[in-house]
């Protein structure tokens, strides 16, 4: 498990993180998502300690994080950083072996990485004869090439299409499988909504959400509920009717509405139950879906950085 415990940097009197933490678990994938000089990039390189932090610590496995530690992190920084005139596999077996894997060990690693990734034809071209998007998957291959204990990627699917997106998706979820806690940004919230088991949002240098998918949409969901009615009968404009809701949207047996909020700033339940209940009681129709509307990540974004 990589921790950032109370993590502060400053870039002159500008203070770029203030008082972050965070952990990323074993296991799991955590994405890291906040708008342009949020803070992700700055807490990147201090985990991977190209930055020092001037206050707080980075921690692995509950200690202070090592070089040793670091060395065995598979890391995707914000710049690209491969040779573009040397050929893929090449370089790839380059790193590999600063990093002491075995000279056969590191050519078989990087013959099976390039396969997965869809770059296996290319493999004796240079980098720069690769599209942008083929460059990216080399990218992400040079972080993975020496059988890394955990991930740390920014921006991993910069660049890339949906079918290659979806390629590096499942290379990822492997890791993840294996027990080694992933931790990347993008700003494609669709992406971390759909691979990530746990968000972290930071904006202005501080962590304003962190959790597990399910636990911030429960936090953030409102005071919104769907009803869909099937049936002869099925017409929800009697919703409008019940005490306590305000209908925000009706098409014929679809209701979407709000519900009047308590004066102790709770949600008042009575309300959503009572249209519940009127529904259940009448024949005409039947109740095909009910319940509270669950927020995106995209929404929970918007809500939290304003």
């Amino acid at each position: 498990m990589i921790e950032i415990a109370g993590v502060s940097r400053s870039f002159g009197d500008r203070r770029v993180l203030e008082d972050v933490s965070f952990s990323v678990e074993d296991g799991r994938m955590t994405g890291f998502v906040g708008s342009n000089g949020a803070g992700k990039t700055t807490a990147m390189r201090i985990i991977l300690g190209v930055l020092s932090a001037h206050a707080g610590e980075v921690r692995f496995d509950g200690r202070s994080i090592t070089a040793a530690d670091r060395a065995r992190i598979g890391y995707m920084p914000e710049e690209r950083g491969l040779y573009p005139k040397m050929k893929v596999a090449e370089q790839l077996v380059y790193l590999a072996r600063l990093h002491g894997i075995p000279a056969e060990a590191a050519k078989r690693e990087t013959a099976t990485l390039l396969e997965r990734l869809g770059l296996g034809e290319r493999a004796n071209d240079t980098l720069e004869s690769l599209s942008l998007g083929n460059q990216q998957r080399a990218q992400i291959a040079a972080a993975l090439v020496h059988r890394p204990i955990a991930l740390v990627l920014d921006e991993p699917f910069s660049g890339l299409d949906p079918i290659a997106i979806e390629v590096v998706l499942g290379v990822l979820r492997d890791y993840a499988a294996q027990g080694a806690p992933v931790l990347f940004s993008s700003h494609q919230l669709d992406i971390v909504e759909r691979l990530c088991d746990d968000v972290v949002v930071i904006g202005g240098g501080r962590i304003l959400a962190s959790g597990s998918r399910d636990e911030l949409r429960a936090a953030h969901s409102g005071r919104s509920f769907e009803i869909e009615l099937a049936g002869p009968g099925a017409d929800a404009g009697w919703v409008r009717e019940v005490p306590g809701t305000s209908v925000t949207h009706l098409d014929g047996g679809f209701a979407r509405f709000d519900i009047a909020a308590e004066t102790d700033g709770g949600i008042d339940g009575g309300a959503a139950q009572a249209v519940l209940a009127r529904a259940v009681a009448d024949p005409s129709f039947s109740v095909r879906r009910f319940g509270q509307v669950t927020p995106t990540l995209s929404q929970i974004f918007k809500e939290v950085v304003q």
